[in-house]
């Protein structure tokens, strides 16, 4: 058996515990269990602190150009002999007011969906800080025929959720990233994200209708000369208006059937779906289906849908 002599006794007394590498000293395992949740929960908030930084850089030319383009074609409408001006020069001021505060709401509508946290998968070591017993305890694991999906850049990747390129993480609930906000549509932000399509889209119908009441066509060089940013605008208004209401559709159409564009468009490439024999195994009907997507409060452990509709009898 070999002793180790503690560093600095020259019969003066014991002197500090020497500790062998590889070999724990008195107290490590206890320091080490006590730290550790700490370090990870601080490395937790340090890598969500970087991961949101990295949603809020790189994107300013983007998220310029919607409210941009919302205010210009906003001073557009009001500079031109539109219904919007008329009102304004009548002092009729409800509607005049009602519209800016619907362009000002889609505004902030826009910078919430682009900025906040569309569900980020945490690490495995964030996730257990995070989750209490009973709550590891009520996730099932996964059958053997269901391979279980890890993702070579953030280790952990839960039912649903898919890793993304362009944010460099695995995003919950994966729809789709968006060039336009510049973010990925995941579980937190897809509600918000709707809300804005709704309310965007009301904003460009009401716009269509006040460009197109100050749209008087004359073939002469002065008119055009006087209404080129008018015509600018409805054409804009137009192909918005268009792009906006197929997306509101399309997603109201998908949440209803609680699908999301990536397992729509991707059924035969992801490994759950594929061993499921129902066609969609967590769909749960429309109206279950909008209430858990628009007032759902928490994060859905989709395993448990998922075992509990391949478990029911055929």
């Amino acid at each position: 058996m070999v002793t180790a002599r503690p560093i600095g006794a020259s019969g003066a007394g014991p002197g500090p515990p020497f500790r062998v590498r590889g070999r724990p000293g008195p107290g490590t395992a206890t320091d080490a269990a006590t730290h550790a949740p700490a370090a990870a929960a601080r490395g937790g908030a340090r890598s969500r602190r970087m991961r949101l930084g990295a949603v809020w850089g790189g994107a300013s030319l983007a998220r310029a150009a919607q409210p941009g383009l919302s205010w210009g074609v906003t001073l557009a409408l009001f500079l031109h002999r539109t219904d919007l001006r008329k009102q304004e020069e009548y002092g009729e001021l409800l509607q005049p007011v009602i519209f800016v505060l619907l362009v000002l709401c889609s505004v902030l509508l826009y910078f919430a969906v682009s900025l906040m946290d569309p569900g980020f998968v945490e690490s495995d070591e964030e996730e257990k800080v995070e989750m209490n017993e009973e709550q590891r305890i009520m996730i099932p694991q996964f059958p053997r025929n269901v391979r279980l999906r890890r993702c070579g850049y953030c280790m952990l990747k839960p039912m649903r959720a898919k890793h993304c390129q362009l944010c460099q993480h695995c995003v919950r609930r994966y729809d789709h990233h968006c060039p336009w906000i510049e973010n990925c549509v995941g579980e937190r932000n897809h509600p918000h994200f709707i809300i804005y399509l709704a309310v965007q889209l009301l904003v460009l119908l009401w716009a269509f209708h006040i460009a197109w009441s100050g749209l008087y066509f004359e073939q002469s060089w002065e008119w055009l000369q006087h209404n080129i940013f008018l015509l600018l605008s409805f054409f804009l208004i137009t192909i918005f208006t268009i792009v906006v209401m197929v997306l509101l559709v399309s997603h109201l159409y998908l949440v209803s059937c609680d699908t999301t564009t990536w397992e729509f468009m991707s059924r035969h490439r992801i490994s759950y779906l594929r061993q499921c024999e129902s066609e969609n195994p967590f769909d749960q009907g429309i109206i279950l289906n909008l209430w858990r997507f628009f007032c759902a409060c928490r994060l859905i452990t989709w395993e448990k849908i998922y075992f509990q509709e391949d478990s029911d009898p055929v």
